[in-house]
């Protein structure tokens, strides 16, 4: 067991912290190293080792702010492989935030450690790229023209990608497939619903599911709509920061936070929804952002989650419209971390599911293990995300299913690179567009 020092255990040292958000002793004492978040963990259930589990990261954390350990490769090594899915905060029986202390921990790696050249442009290029609407539509749509001409599949298939590496292989099968019309050109709309109002609800886009979830987005108006629903896509809204904080670049999550608080909490909206447990789980500790910062938009920003579900929750949580069609398949769920542990939503899905005539529901064995998706983890960590996606789809050769139903993009994304490297044929799908189906068989037997 590692020990962690009472607070008033002098330094060796001044703090390896620079200024802005650190680490705090009020979250990671806390932590009484019991060492059940140890099978929890992912990256600690495939390599055994303790610097790379929950606890050990806490206690590196400490290290860094009593200046016994450097802001250094060794510690953001550590910290990167984390996949901040937060399976720890479920295991832990004292409460530790765990979340809340790595990405405070990465947002010291962002300010102040130099990351390597090249990796560094990358990261920035990247992040900068994604909240800006007019660039990320330009660069889909060449995508989307790379695609459909057929390139992208010839080169797949080809022997170029092995040429450089297997890594770049696996990352290429990670690559989104653009969706036209992109979603963005929804954005504005009102969608009235079918029959009476019930309530009146603005709908988050996302910002790269407008150009790739395009359909999933649409899905997610129309089972909106079918359940007595006005939905309006607010023009103003922009991406969600689910990245930025992720990846420590908190002054950036903090500007796109305050431009989705102002598009949507002064409409007189009921309630807001996403279809994206990543976004949702960010968008729930906007406060989170502001609690140091800006006592207006910390009030704001708690008023704002608090008004923010998931679609699955909110349907859930209605009397929702059970009229669906028959599905005659075999399904299985995989619980996304930031939906699960995060938000502690599991039942919700599964409630819904149930509703659905025809339909075989497995559970999977592990469905809260992450799948190694984890945001952009899957690109910058490919060796450990490979590892857990190869145990999530032996679990789901377990079960049978035809039919994997999850509840992100990023998650929806890892699984069917899953499904391309099998001979079985499977469909990924997020649970709302088989309720869509599910509604759309209904309307065709009537």
């Amino acid at each position: 067991m590692i020990e962690i020092q009472e607070k008033a255990v002098a330094t060796t040292g001044p703090s390896g912290y620079g200024p802005g958000e650190v680490p705090e002793w009020e979250y990671y004492s806390k932590c009484i190293q019991c060492g059940l978040c140890l099978n929890a963990c992912p990256t600690y259930r495939e390599l055994g080792l303790e610097m790379d589990s929950p606890r050990g990261r806490i206690y590196q954390i400490i290290q860094v702010g009593r200046g016994r350990l450097p802001l250094g490769e060794s510690f953001v090594r550590h910290i990167d492989s984390c996949l901040d899915c937060r399976a720890c905060e479920t295991a832990c029986p004292s409460g530790v935030e765990y979340g809340r202390l790595v990405e405070s921990a990465r947002a010291q790696i962002s300010r102040n450690y130099p990351r390597p050249g090249i990796g560094r442009r990358v990261r920035h290029l990247f992040f900068e790229l994604i909240p800006d609407r007019r660039k990320l539509n330009r660069l889909g749509t060449l995508l989307w023209l790379f695609q459909k001409s057929g390139a992208e599949a010839i080169i797949r298939k080809s022997a170029i990608l092995k040429l450089f590496s297997k890594r770049l292989g696996n990352v290429v099968a990670l690559s989104p497939r653009m969706e036209k019309p992109f979603f963005t050109e929804r954005l504005g709309q009102v969608v009235k619903p079918e029959g009476e109002i019930r309530y009146r609800v603005a709908f988050f886009a996302g910002c790269i599911a407008n150009l790739a979830f395009a359909r999933l987005n649409d899905a997610t108006v129309r089972v909106l709509a079918r359940n007595g629903c006005e939905v309006v896509i607010p023009k103003a809204q922009g991406c969600c920061g689910a990245l930025h904080v992720h990846a420590g670049i908190r002054d950036r999550a903090r500007e796109l936070a305050k431009q989705n608080i102002q598009a949507f909490l002064d409409g007189g909206f009921d309630f807001f929804i996403t279809n994206a447990a990543g976004c949702g789980s960010v968008m729930k500790e906007y406060p989170l952002l502001f609690e140091h910062e800006d006592h207006e938009y910390y009030e704001r920003a708690r008023e704002f989650s608090s008004r923010l579900r998931d679609v699955m929750e909110f349907l859930a949580d209605i009397e929702f419209d059970r009229n669906f069609g028959a599905i005659r398949a075999r399904a299985t769920y995989q619980d996304p971390c930031h939906l699960g542990h995060a938000q502690r939503i599991r039942s919700a899905p599964r409630q819904l599911l149930a509703a659905i005539p025809g339909l075989e529901f497995v559970e999977l064995k592990e469905s809260e293990v992450c799948c190694g998706s984890a945001g952009i983890y899957n690109v910058v960590q490919n060796e450990m995300a490979e590892r857990l996606l190869k145990s999530k789809m032996q679990r789901v050769d377990e079960t049978g299913a035809e039919l994997i139903l999850t509840a992100n993009p990023g998650c929806l994304l890892q699984l069917r690179a899953g499904v391309s490297r099998s001979s079985r044929k499977r469909r990924v799908l997020h649970v709302v567009e088989l309720l869509d189906e599910a509604y759309a068989v209904n309307k065709k037997t009537r």
